[in-house]
């Protein structure tokens, strides 16, 4: 029984390093395990993603339920024109969209595009060179201090996304966290190219000055 488990756990192992294009081959070869690595890969990404469309943890667990069990269905289906991360973030908002509309849950992203006045960095903080007078808070060096206080950044980090629009929060989580590119995000989220890159630069603004004001001496909320 144990050399069965430990097998088991090496195969997993060897999935895991696999890209998603492999494991979707796999999958449609039949490799169980090569499924289970992608669920494994993406269910984080993908549960973050059902929570920018509902309102409820449960809702968004089960529309990553029924992503997967959509993907299983559909794989064969699955052409490869875009990548399979993208392929399986269209088919979760699709089915997010379409499950928080019905309920009544969710404002379309497209309706939240305007978010009010532009933030962006003080011009104060600029000579007449364009050289910063009061330059950013090095808060990415690897100081001891900052070591010792990574935990306390990331909540301050964590803390200033949460408190984001919904729209600057969505495009921040699925650019800067999930790497997706602007057309993709665009497409997930019914936005035009300028409100995407309007909307990620205010969401940039708002955490840096977040991250600032605490290296300053704040502290975390």
């Amino acid at each position: 029984m144990r050399s069965a488990t430990t097998r088991c756990d090496a195969a997993e192992g060897r999935a895991a390093e696999l890209d998603d294009s492999e494991l979707v081959r796999r999958i449609r070869a039949g490799d169980r395990g090569a499924f289970a690595a992608l669920v494994r890969r993406h269910g984080g990404g993908l549960l973050r993603l059902a929570r920018l469309f509902t309102r409820e943890s449960s809702m968004a667990e089960e529309v990553v339920q029924e992503t997967w069990m959509a993907v299983l269905e559909g794989l064969d289906g699955f052409e490869e024109r875009a990548s399979f991360k993208t392929w399986l973030y269209r088919i979760l908002a699709n089915r997010a969209r379409s499950r928080a509309v019905r309920e009544g849950r969710s404002v379309p992203f497209s309706a939240l595009a305007d978010a009010g006045p532009e933030e962006r960095v003080d011009p104060e903080r600029f000579d007449a060179a364009g050289r910063w007078r009061d330059p950013p808070v090095g808060w990415t060096d690897q100081t001891p201090e900052r070591l010792a206080l990574e935990a306390e950044t990331r909540r301050v980090m964590e803390v200033a996304v949460a408190a984001l629009p919904a729209t600057q929060r969505a495009v921040l989580v699925l650019r800067d966290e999930e790497g997706l590119e602007t057309e993709e995000i665009c497409n997930l989220l019914g936005l035009t190219v300028t409100n995407q890159r309007v909307l990620l630069h205010r969401a940039r603004t708002r955490v840096r000055q977040a991250l600032e004001a605490y290296m300053r001496g704040g502290r975390p909320c």
